[in-house]
């Protein structure tokens, strides 16, 4: 049975937020939590019956976590890469990139994610992958049998995720895009962390950033 894709284009500077809904076994499964992204995915779960099964976080930063702490509040299973541990729990080591006054709880991640592993999420086997550059702990969920894959900020339609923050790298960025994005099927749906969606065949051949034919 296919699954359902729902994304949110959340405040405050319009990130993303998807809710996977599984019709078999009735759950959605969350990736990011930007600020009002817990109702909004209460809605859906009383709308729909399901239940919301896990928070899968593509990385720590400030604008992808704001609703984390309403997620671990509500007992929901929360995940993410052990990388960018001081962004989750210690969010105020961002405040010189974050929007001055804004308010950063804290979150908790109950699993820590190995890059490489292979887990089952909203009954599918998804592939994590390690594509730091942006941040250390930014990871991609690629779908294996569905055809998506959920980037966070690694790749965006026509861009690339900032490498100005510190801790970033443009060339780690690159050589992770390379490897780890690109080398999955052109067909492959990118669901990027802001904007609009993309495939993997589209950027690997014209992202003026990195293309495959660049630094493949």
């Amino acid at each position: 049975m296919e699954l359902e894709i729902r994304s949110f284009e959340l405040p405050p500077i319009g990130t993303q937020c998807y809710a996977v809904l599984a019709a078999e076994p009735q759950t959605i499964s969350v990736f990011d939590a930007p600020l009002n992204a817990f109702a909004t995915i209460e809605r859906i779960a009383v709308e729909t019956g399901y239940r919301i099964e896990g928070l899968y976080f593509t990385h720590g930063h400030w604008d992808h976590t704001l609703d984390g702490k309403r997620f671990n509040e509500a007992g929901i299973g929360t995940f993410g890469h052990k990388a960018d541990t001081a962004f989750f729990e210690q969010p105020e080591v961002m405040a010189a990139f974050a929007i001055p006054g804004m308010e950063m709880p804290p979150v908790r991640i109950d699993t820590w994610l190995e890059a490489g592993q292979t887990m089952t999420i909203a009954g599918r086997r998804v592939e994590v992958r390690p594509v730091p550059g942006h941040s250390a702990g930014s990871i991609l969920y690629w779908f294996v049998e569905d055809g998506f894959a959920v980037s966070g900020d690694a790749l965006f339609r026509g861009s690339i995720g900032r490498t100005d923050f510190p801790g970033c790298s443009f060339e780690e960025l690159a050589a992770s895009i390379n490897g780890q994005i690109y080398t999955l099927p052109d067909e492959t749906r990118i669901l990027p962390g802001h904007g609009d969606e993309t495939t993997v065949g589209a950027e690997a051949l014209s992202n003026p950033f990195v293309t495959r034919q660049d630094h493949g």
